[in-house]
């Protein structure tokens, strides 16, 4: 099984769209440069929680919007552990795989697709899983 360990939500303005998480859930943003896309990491959950604390809580960031890129909504991110193979099954299930994996700097290798209900959603191959 293939769990979901990051969200994305797109935005106009980064600051704004920080504030608002910030300000309306206490989520924690920290913005990154051009170099990074501009991405803002956002915390929702800490690793030190609570014993009691709920679980299966994941971080997520916010993304800038681009004319030239579909489908940018809100979408979930799904971790895998090779994915040429991923993209193959989402494929053969029936889906679309957007683009070519990138290379997210000590990261892992990030593509996303749009499943058959036209929802697009992400897959990551974690740096060091599938032979990288």
């Amino acid at each position: 099984m293939n769990p979901v360990v990051h969200f994305e939500i797109p935005y106009e303005n980064a600051e704004r769209a920080a504030a608002f998480y910030r300000a309306a859930f206490g989520w924690q943003t920290q913005q990154y440069g051009g170099d990074m896309g501009n991405y803002v990491v956002v915390t929702t959950a800490t690793t030190d929680a609570k014993p009691d604390a709920p679980r299966g809580a994941i971080n997520g960031g916010l993304y800038q919007k681009k004319a030239d890129y579909p489908a940018q909504y809100p979408s979930i991110v799904i971790a895998v552990d090779d994915v040429e193979r991923s993209m193959r099954a989402v494929r053969e299930a029936g889906g679309q795989v957007l683009g070519t994996p990138s290379d997210i700097p000590g990261i892992g290798l990030y593509v996303s697709f749009v499943d058959t209900e036209g929802n697009r959603s992400s897959m990551l191959q974690p740096k060091g899983m599938g032979g990288r």
